[in-house]
């Protein structure tokens, strides 16, 4: 149980358990957050660089990697 967890007396909803492909998690999620982040003062997401990386980053909060679904 984390720190989190302890805390609020509630169990973690994230990460999700990932065996495959999720509908949800597309282009226009991504370009969602990344307008909330500008929104919030941040840079925009020009660079492909940055916008591939905020896809992985979501990609980590969000899903279970496989190897840890045993």
């Amino acid at each position: 149980m984390s720190s989190t967890s302890l805390r609020f007396g509630a169990e973690r909803s994230y990460p999700l358990p990932h065996a495959g492909p999720d509908a949800r998690f597309t282009e226009s999620l991504v370009n969602s957050v990344a307008a909330v982040l500008v929104g919030y003062g941040y840079p925009r997401l020009d660079a492909p660089a940055d916008r591939t990386a905020l896809e992985s980053t979501l990609a980590a909060f969000l899903y279970t990697p496989m190897e840890n679904d045993i």
